[in-house]
């Protein structure tokens, strides 16, 4: 039996059935894959303790020293808690495994880009965290001109002076620490941290916990990283279905180091250093 299309050609039954049948049966196939990672998937969080405050203040020169065209204030911290702004300073990312989730349920579809705002002579925020591949725009909001550049080994660039209400956007490729710059104002200073994959967090509110979800069965480092005390890593083995609870005190207590617990490492890379997480 066949059936005739508006175009005039006959199509057997038989496969329009079967092309109907695997528009109905692939997207039950595809959620049930999805399913049965998310089955075997874990979770991982846990707290970040900060115990002292770690980020030095920044000095500036005065205005008359460098402002060229209108003058413009420098814009201050708004900070209350000091002990939270340094957690939140703190990121988690996991070394290892696959790429990561990518998809809406895991919170991080929008994680690909980020935003630093050049305003008050200032970046706002001044730390942002992507996932290798994605990209940071870099827009001005001051009535001068900007030129924000880096010379970190993951990614280095010059995006040369532009005015205000322009932007440049760029693209790391590479996992690693790009320390930001601007070379008309020297108090400018930002970060952006690319990692491996897209399991990544920060410490979040004021009990400083983070989480990553649905992380794939393996073997894996945790890796917590602040720009004044460098890298902490734990190892660390996930198994199926199985959360893990991983905390860090930064900096480390030597003593808790010595100890062992997850494997912990530390590796001290501050703002002086331009490389790559190693």
């Amino acid at each position: 039996m066949s059936i005739t299309q508006s175009v005039g050609f006959r199509v057997p039954l038989r496969s329009v059935r079967r092309r109907a049948a695997l528009r109905v049966l692939f997207p039950i196939a595809v959620a049930a894959v999805a399913s049965s990672v998310c089955l075997f998937a874990a979770d991982i969080s846990g707290t970040i303790t900060v115990k002292e405050k770690l980020t030095r203040p920044s000095i500036t020169a005065s205005v008359a020293m460098y402002q060229r065209g209108p003058a413009v204030e420098l814009g201050k911290d708004t900070e209350t808690d000091p002990l939270a702004a340094e957690r939140s300073r703190v990121v988690i990312w996991l070394e290892g495994g696959g790429p990561g989730p990518r998809s809406a349920s895991s919170g991080q579809a929008s994680a690909d880009k980020a935003t630093i705002t050049q305003e008050n002579r200032r970046f706002e925020p001044d730390l942002v965290v992507i996932p290798a591949g994605g990209s940071v725009s870099f827009p001005n909001l001051d009535p001068i001109f900007h030129n924000v550049f880096s010379l970190s080994k993951p990614k280095s660039f010059d995006l040369g002076n532009y005015p205000k209400g322009d932007t440049r956007t760029v693209v790391f490729p590479k996992p690693g620490i790009v320390y930001v710059n601007c070379r008309l104002h020297p108090n400018m200073a930002g970060t952006v941290v690319v990692t491996p994959n897209q399991w990544f967090a920060r410490a979040a509110g004021k009990d400083g916990q983070y989480e990553m979800k649905g992380v794939a069965p393996g073997n894996y480092t945790v890796v917590a990283w602040h720009k004044t005390t460098g890298f902490i890593r734990k190892q660390i083995t996930v198994t199926e279905g199985q959360d893990l609870i991983v905390d860090f005190l930064v900096p480390i207590d030597p003593e808790a180091a010595s100890a062992g617990g997850h494997g912990t490492e530390v590796s001290h890379m501050g703002p002086g250093h331009n490389g790559a997480a190693r």
